[in-house]
């Protein structure tokens, strides 16, 4: 046999994707086709903002149809998608109620009482993980305190893509790149943390044992009779983005760009020294034992809101634009919670400049322009962050994701953070998704030798930093400062 045909469903916070791979053994290439596209959006349920989990559900099959409908012999299937969120089962495998959305705000105050009632640094020594005040250990907490009602039927509690596993093989399994998300694992045992459960008022017996990515979880079966491998790849969409990364070397970090920008360096040992911990540093699990040593940062979801508030469409022409306004005139602090998932984010946006004593950006590519710039300058800072953390510099970043066809942004970051910028593959979610089911047909040895083919089968392109450009300057200031908000008092 000389192809391999494995397909990656992919889903993000605002859309999803049933992707197609095919892998030549003899030339060790990869190439993707898509097959299907959907959107992904919240809904307003009972006072809470939902995922509409049926509709997706629905979607993934229609694009698994599509591929089997072509008489192609699929040899495995991988499912990625966004961390945090869960879905509730009763004792018969029943959806108990919606899936709530992390950007739903009933944890909103649940991380303080919890680094109260439990200490914060006890919080990170047992997890390791950034403190975010969505991740699952608050919002299993106000589940419980809210709708206590759902709680009692609860027989399992699945993250997303364990729970589309299920649906399609009927077999439960909890993946531990993703498990590592909830703030619930601890990081010395890989399983379930039973001091920060019990905080939840979750009961334990919701969560089975998390399962290191490369392990068939069972088979779905197509409408033409096959029975298909579902794979538990590194299901966390940002774990499957950086197996994809094509690293060059141990001095290299990487930037996952999408609707959130995630900033890190893989590791062998996590890092969770107090000054990790002052930095809200996080330790995600990745494929192979590694750790995804990195910072969360807003990223494109800020542009994405403010797209959709002015009805634009054409992306590359606002891009334009922007790219002739002056750098720096308007900053923000991306990272601000009034960010998550503010009423209206332009004016959100305008309220921060304007509390600040800044100018007001008053348009559409105003807007863009401050986003861009904001975020390259806290890209610097973090990428600084990491460097002093591990000891030394890093030679080079590496952007993967949709964001990395962005080039004004990968510009401006190379001059931030003055180091040499590659950027691509833009498709890497789904490629490291491809990247497990490989491993696991004994196709490929190891990560390193899977991004050996991303780097032969896609195309990078490289920014060199601009020293003179007026955002280095304004670097230099933020390295000096240390933090965006001072920059912007």
């Amino acid at each position: 046999m000389t192809f391999r045909h494995c397909v990656a469903v992919d889903l993000g916070a605002s859309s999803g994707r049933v992707m197609l791979a095919r892998y030549d053994r003899e030339q060790r290439s990869l190439t993707l086709r898509e097959i299907h596209r959907f959107v992904n959006c919240l809904q307003k349920t009972d006072g809470f903002d939902c995922w509409d989990i049926d509709s997706l559900e629905a979607e993934i099959r229609c694009g698994l149809e599509k591929v089997c409908a072509q008489g192609i012999a699929i040899d495995s299937i991988g499912i990625d998608t966004w961390g945090v969120d869960y879905v509730l089962l009763n004792a018969r495998g029943e959806r108990v109620g919606l899936p709530v959305a992390y950007r739903d705000k009933r944890t909103d105050g649940v991380m303080l009482r919890a680094q109260k009632q439990i200490g914060k640094a006890e919080i990170y020594r047992r997890s390791g993980i950034q403190f975010l005040p969505f991740n699952t250990l608050y919002q299993l907490r106000a589940l419980v305190e809210q709708q206590g009602s759902q709680v009692d039927q609860v027989a399992h509690a699945l993250l997303i893509p364990d729970y589309f596993s299920y649906r399609l093989t009927g077999n439960l399994n909890w993946e531990y790149t993703n498990a590592t998300t909830t703030q619930l694992v601890n990081i010395n045992t890989d399983n379930w943390d039973e001091t920060l459960l019990a905080w939840t008022g979750a009961s334990a017996d919701w969560f089975g044992t998390p399962t290191h990515p490369g392990n068939v979880i069972g088979h779905w079966r197509c409408p033409q009779g096959n029975a298909i491998p579902v794979v538990a790849v590194a299901s966390h969409d940002t774990a499957s983005a950086v197996i994809a990364a094509p690293l060059a070397g141990k001095d290299a970090a990487y930037l996952s760009s999408g609707t959130w920008s995630l900033m890190g360096f893989e590791s062998k040992t996590p890092c969770t020294s107090e000054e990790a911990l002052a930095a809200n540093i996080t330790n995600e699990g990745g494929a192979e034992g590694r750790y995804r040593v990195l910072k969360n940062i807003m990223g494109l979801w800020l542009l994405q809101r403010v797209l959709k508030e002015q009805n634009i469409s054409d992306l590359p022409a606002l891009i334009a634009r922007t790219e002739q306004l002056p750098a720096c005139r308007f900053l923000i602090h991306p990272n601000d919670d009034r960010f998550i998932n503010p009423d209206d984010m332009s004016a959100e946006i305008q309220a921060a400049c304007r509390e600040t004593g800044q100018p007001v950006p008053e348009n559409a590519a105003e807007l863009a322009r401050c986003i861009f710039d904001s975020l390259a300058l806290l890209y610097a800072d973090v990428l600084s962050e990491l460097a002093a953390l591990r000891g030394k510099p890093f030679s080079q970043l590496h952007i993967v994701g949709g964001g990395g066809q962005n080039q004004l942004l990968n510009q401006l970051c190379a001059d931030a953070c003055g180091i040499r910028v590659v950027a691509g593959p833009v498709e890497a979610s789904t490629l490291g998704n491809i990247g497990v089911q490989l491993m696991t047909l004994d196709e490929l040895s190891n990560v390193d030798d899977f991004r050996q083919v991303v780097t032969a089968s896609h195309a990078l392109t490289t920014y060199l930093p601009h020293s003179d450009h007026e955002i280095a300057r304004y670097a230099a200031q933020f390295q000096q400062k240390r933090q965006t908000k001072e920059l912007c008092a």
